[in-house]
């Protein structure tokens, strides 16, 4: 593949998070790639505005065509994940590749049990106090460059119940039916929760791998942010050129 067609790359991110989230990507990627990240509605710099899962897939799609090149390959965490599911099944044609990352687990049935519960405690615990705690761990466990823009980009908790309660109940192995570029399941190996369904996403598409990261959690792309960038890059190149 020459520079010429490596395909576009847009990352979106996890539940409370914001483009803020991909800032180890998108330092190292913007070498050899033209990437973009970006806000969820309802978060970072689109807080105000209100979540919905069709505005999740025209933002994605908005910042696909930004980019000017052509269909892009979405990379799309936990929440970011299944909202790039939506995308890749409306907007076919916008789509070259996927990377579907802490986010292949079904969201139905008794899975969804806990997270509906998690999404009604949220509203309940004072915002601040849930910043002060989400500062506090992310600065534990990982290095200022890697969390900083997070941290300042701020959390989206007011939108939490809003997400989820839109994801929950509607994407399970099925989905994958609907995504007509190759995907790449790339989850950390700690990650049990969601990646417990890998093995059925990926046997439901025909050019589906799965790759983990080791030792890496939820936040595989905090946790080793090297790993995570080479896993995208790899693929991004392996990718058909375009037709």
């Amino acid at each position: 593949m020459t520079a010429a067609d490596a395909p576009p790359i847009i990352f979106v991110h996890g539940t409370r998070f914001s483009a803020g989230q991909w800032s180890p990507q998108l330092a190292v990627l913007q070498k050899d790639f033209r990437v973009a990240a970006v806000d969820l509605p309802g978060h970072g710099a689109r807080s105000a505005q209100p979540w919905s899962l069709n505005a999740a897939t025209e933002i994605i799609a908005s910042a696909v065509d930004s980019l000017d090149r052509g269909p892009a390959l979405v990379v799309g965490h936990s929440l970011g994940g299944y909202a790039s599911l939506e995308f890749a099944r409306r907007c076919p044609e916008r789509l070259r590749g996927l990377v579907l990352a802490g986010a292949s687990a079904s969201t139905c049935g008794p899975w969804a049990t806990p997270y509906r519960w998690v999404a009604g405690l949220v509203p309940r615990i004072p915002a601040d106090r849930l910043t002060r705690w989400n500062d506090r761990l992310l600065r534990r466990l990982y290095p200022p460059e890697v969390v900083d823009a997070t941290i300042r980009s701020g959390y989206a908790f007011h939108t939490l119940p809003a997400a989820w309660g839109d994801v929950l109940g509607r994407f399970d192995a099925d989905a994958m039916r609907h995504v007509a570029a190759p995907v790449l399941i790339l989850n950390g190996e700690k990650d049990t929760v969601f990646r417990s369904g890998e093995m059925d996403f990926v046997h439901a598409h025909p050019h589906a791998r799965v790759e983990l990261i080791p030792r890496a959690r939820h936040l595989a792309n905090f946790d080793d942010p090297d790993a995570f960038t080479d896993a995208v890059r790899r693929f991004a190149l392996q990718l058909p050129a375009r037709s």
